[in-house]
């Protein structure tokens, strides 16, 4: 069936933004005197504001002073995205140049809040190549579950079988696979586990490996 519409994760995946996200988690969690297990933090890669909290205070111990790093890690990472651009991962503005150019629409479904999404996409220059954003702060659930790729194939009026997503993370993954919605994913920091790989879905090295039309 051919592709009606393309559906992109934003962090990780068109911006390389989750190396500058976690280095300003793990220098705020230095700057209370707690050294960090990056194991713990790479669980939330992918998820909303809520489900991040849940991760690290679960993973962190009750004692960790989560909201405390919360504040001082949103101050770091505000000043990195809002005052300049977060640098375009390899081969994004080249397939987004593709997909718009063969007429396919696009979308964004980020977990990112829906606010600071646009701002990034704007900063970056590639907002105008998108139809919509839908958010991490505008849907009930986080990814790994369904729901936002589910909305985003819904504002694009087509069945999730004529849809396609890209994505770098295990959760983004899993919630595109559970919505129905066939995967390419891009891995990021971490590499995708056995359980992840035996989903079957499309994994390649960069964007720029992508084959479009």
């Amino acid at each position: 069936m051919k592709i009606q519409a393309a559906i992109f994760d934003m962090d990780g995946l068109l911006l390389d933004s989750e190396r500058i996200c976690m280095d300003c988690f793990l220098e705020s969690c230095r700057s209370i005197g707690f050294e960090a297990d990056p194991a713990i933090y790479i669980c939330c890669i992918g998820s909303n504001v809520e489900r991040t909290r849940e991760i690290l205070t679960e993973g962190y111990g009750e004692s960790f002073r989560y909201d405390e790093v919360r504040s001082l890690w949103r101050r770091l990472y505000l000043k990195e995205v809002y005052e300049k651009p977060v640098p375009l991962k390899l081969g994004a503005k080249e397939l987004l140049q593709k997909i718009s150019h063969s007429g396919v629409p696009m979308g964004v479904a980020t977990s990112t809040q829906y606010d600071l999404a646009l701002i990034k996409l704007k900063n970056a220059g590639i907002f105008e190549y998108f139809d919509f954003v839908v958010a991490g702060d505008q849907v009930c659930k986080s990814k790994p579950d369904p729901e936002i790729y589910l909305t985003a194939a819904n504002k694009h009026e087509v069945g999730v079988e004529q849809c396609i997503a890209f994505e770098d993370s295990e959760n983004g993954v899993r919630a595109a696979y559970a919505a129905g919605i066939s995967v390419i994913q891009v891995p990021d920091i971490v590499q995708p586990t056995d359980s992840l790989r035996s989903l079957g879905h499309t994994i390649v090295g960069s964007l720029c490996d992508v084959e479009w039309g």
